[in-house]
């Protein structure tokens, strides 16, 4: 396992999962403490190989009970948006786009997909990914492929 701090580096103290900043001189028995999440060997993938990700404690926590959830900005106006990491998850394993969110306005799916950018250049940046918007029956479609 590597050291907290060199992960901590790598992830610019940000929490890989909520995306939100981690203190890096709080308790590691802190709930927003800081965290080495060993993503590979968490998921059971025999053979691949480990990916030190840092996490808050309790988000790391959380993602032994339950699949990690990627949330999206509440700032954005998406309508039926697609769960961030299992597609991201997909998209990685397979290749190929996918659907990820409508969007009722041009500058909705534009704000969208910016973000989406942003955020999966933490969440997977050994991946690059494109986005693409299709109008049509009055909305937009935000579609999410890896390059």
């Amino acid at each position: 396992m590597s050291d907290l701090n060199d992960v901590g580096q790598q992830d610019n103290w940000r929490c890989w999962l909520c995306d939100a900043p981690v203190d890096p001189d709080a308790s590691t028995n802190s709930d927003l403490g800081p965290s080495i999440d060993n993503f590979a060997a968490a998921k059971g993938k025999k053979g691949a190989p480990a990916i030190e990700r840092l996490a808050h404690r309790a988000c790391n926590t959380m993602k032994g009970k339950i699949a990690p959830v990627v949330p999206w900005s509440q700032d954005l106006f998406v309508v039926d948006p697609s769960t961030i990491f299992e597609s991201v998850e997909r998209l990685k394993a397979k290749g190929g786009r996918e659907v990820v969110a409508r969007c009722p306005s041009q500058s909705d799916a534009d704000q969208a997909a910016a973000w989406l950018l942003d955020r999966l250049s933490r969440l997977a940046p050994g991946v690059a990914f494109e986005t693409q918007i299709n109008p049509g029956g009055g909305q937009f479609m935000l579609v999410l492929r890896a390059g």
